[in-house]
């Protein structure tokens, strides 16, 4: 047998075939977009998968102000944050986050769903986030998904 027709291949940051797709996020749930969005930044969609490298794609994420949350989330469920003062922990509903930052909701729940590391942080840079239908990104011909065919 041939030992070299079984060996793995293991891809770089260099030799990954990096990929520009939109998603359009119109009615769609948060934290079910988030996680199919998170899964394409990462590149576990590709058969060349590796684990500790920057293989994904790079994902334009349309739309972000008109997406959903299930149940009572929209008023009930809380983002924290602390001014760095004593007593300066704020509270913040969805709601009130859609209208002040509407990219904030998006982003904070696809930025939970990635690597707590250095490559976690470099995979949220190859995340594009916009409000409206439009976007700068036409040079890299992005190509348009539908996140709830994807498995």
């Amino acid at each position: 047998m041939d030992a070299l027709s079984y060996k793995t291949v293991s891809i770089n940051k260099a030799t990954a075939p990096k990929e520009w797709v939109v998603v359009d996020a119109t009615d769609q749930i948060v934290g079910r977009l988030a996680s199919q969005v998170a899964k394409i930044l990462r590149g576990k969609h590709k058969p060349s998968f590796t684990p500790n490298s920057d293989c994904g794609d790079n994902v334009i994420i349309i739309n972000a102000e008109k997406v959903r949350f299930t149940g009572n989330k929209l008023t009930e469920k809380q983002y924290v944050r602390h001014t760095g003062y004593p007593g300066g922990q704020r509270f913040a509903n969805p709601a009130e986050m859609l209208k002040r930052k509407p990219l904030f909701v998006v982003e904070k729940a696809v930025k939970g769903m990635l690597p707590k590391n250095r490559l976690g942080s470099a995979l949220f840079r190859n995340l594009h986030v916009y409000a409206g239908s439009e976007h700068p990104h036409e040079a890299q011909q992005p190509k348009v998904i539908n996140v709830k065919e994807l498995k």
